[in-house]
């Protein structure tokens, strides 16, 4: 692979731009880590356990930290993959790299559908009477194009997505700072520390809701291995990823915990409404009267941010897949070659054009009921993938490729397991309410059916 300089726009045949600079994948870094779901859920997930999410948020977050721990170090001692799927096939058969290919890419596929979905409602908030394909489609050839002409262009986009969430956060945050230290009185009482640790309860609506928030939280860090996938697109991936990495405790205790606390300092949890933006309503109570307008403007940005994440994944994805695995429909349509401006062009198009049937998706009469059933079982999905990275690690170091002078993962002999005991768990909680009941049936069957199937495809 030919080292380009970080400015270039043109790459020799089929070798990619490393095009995204060390500031771009940091702030990718930070922002992919937090969620439409935050500015959104959070009042849902307070409402389940009170407090006690924090507990929940830092403990699953510590989980995903060492999933990119063990994504790392793979990543660190072959910079030049297009996305982690190689080195599931590479350390646990093509059997299970043809599994977790294809499975990450629909995944990825679904997840960008109800973002392209939600981009239409949130765009609505201010032109009501736009029909929502309409946004949609415009929204995904302009993603599309701007994955298509650089992956420089790319990386500025992301940039400047990211940074419109940090800062809500962090305004968030100030806001509650100057409350607190001014005793400032809102219509809900007092801002204080108290309105948290007064009557403190680990359980105060019983342990099963402990335990169902932990699925909440665990999908509201999925896509958190983009960053992994990032890093190779940068002139210098072996000192990027380290730094990208090894933060990420930091990030999740001041942008989720932080949050959190801001949040029911100033708005005693037990009235906060689970069906409303705590982030709107916050904002309401500093006296901010368009709060409303702003978070929706933060969400929607935050959800153009997914789709365009969305459209890099996947369009690398398929390239990688059409490179690897010979005779799958991916070679036959030629997916496995690039732009001149070094990008996959082929594979990016092909997921644009799936990820835009959402927009006929939510116009006929009875498929969005089934779109809404795929959509839930790929999320469980994503949990046998993630699964799948500790695995081939734990493959990787038992290999004779073992860099002894990596990027390495912490005392993976013990971590490792209990990394993968708590995926299950995670797992099982999808069976514990109704909302998540029928997804999890479907995630069951298509790991069980489409597993068995690639497995016995390339068991030769």
């Amino acid at each position: 692979m030919s080292k380009q300089t970080q400015g270039s726009q043109q790459a020799p045949e089929n070798e990619k731009v490393r095009g995204l600079q060390n500031r771009h994948v940091q702030l990718i870094a930070i922002a992919g880590t937090i969620g439409t779901g935050l500015f959104l859920g959070a009042g849902r997930s307070i409402s389940l356990t009170g407090p006690s999410i924090m507990l929940v948020y830092m403990i699953t977050g510590g989980f995903m930290f060492l999933m990119m721990r063990a994504l790392g170090e793979l990543l660190y001692r072959d910079p030049n993959q297009h996305t982690f799927i190689h080195f599931i096939g590479k350390y646990l058969g093509p059997g299970y790299g043809y599994f977790a290919g294809l499975s990450y890419w629909l995944s990825l596929i679904f997840i960008g559908m109800a973002e392209l979905t939600a981009v239409g409602e949130y765009v609505r908030f201010w032109f009501p009477s736009w029909p929502a394909w309409i946004i949609q489609i415009v929204f995904l050839v302009v993603l599309s194009m701007v994955n298509l002409i650089a992956v420089k262009l790319f990386g500025e986009m992301e940039f400047w997505f990211g940074m419109i969430k940090i800062v809500a956060i962090v305004g968030l945050i100030v806001t509650a700072i100057f409350m607190l230290l001014t005793n400032f009185q809102t219509s809900q009482g007092v801002v204080s520390l108290a309105n948290i640790t007064d009557n403190f309860h680990m359980f105060p609506n019983g342990a099963k809701s402990f335990i169902i928030a932990f699925q909440m939280v665990f999908f509201s860090y999925l896509v958190i291995e983009f960053v992994g996938i990032t890093t190779s697109e940068t002139a210098n991936p072996r000192k990027v990823l380290p730094k990208a990495i090894k933060d990420l405790p930091i990030r999740i205790i001041i942008f989720y915990v932080g949050s959190l606390i801001a949040i029911m300092s100033i708005f005693p949890w037990r009235q906060l409404p689970a069906d409303a933006s705590p982030f709107v309503m916050v904002f309401k109570l500093a006296g901010i009267k368009w709060a409303a307008a702003l978070i929706n403007f933060v969400v929607l940005t935050s959800a153009a941010s997914s789709l365009n994440s969305t459209l890099f994944s996947t369009g690398r994805q398929l390239f990688q897949m059409a490179s690897e695995t010979p005779n799958s429909f991916t070679k036959r349509f030629n997916l496995d070659r690039l732009s001149r401006q070094g990008v996959p062009s082929a594979a990016i198009i092909t997921s644009a054009i799936v990820v835009g049937a959402s927009a006929l998706i939510s116009v006929i009469p009875g498929i969005s009921d089934a779109f809404a059933l795929i959509t839930a079982s790929s999320s469980g999905v994503y949990i046998s993938i993630y699964a799948l990275i500790m695995l081939a690690h734990w493959q990787y170091r038992k290999s004779e490729d073992f860099m002894a002078d990596g990027y390495l993962m912490p005392a993976y002999k013990v971590l490792t397991p209990v990394t993968l005991v708590f995926f299950a768990f995670v797992f099982v909680t999808l069976f514990m309410q109704s909302s998540t009941l029928y997804g999890a049936i479907g995630a069951t069957i298509w790991v069980i059916a489409f597993g068995g199937y690639s497995y016995f495809k390339f068991r030769k």
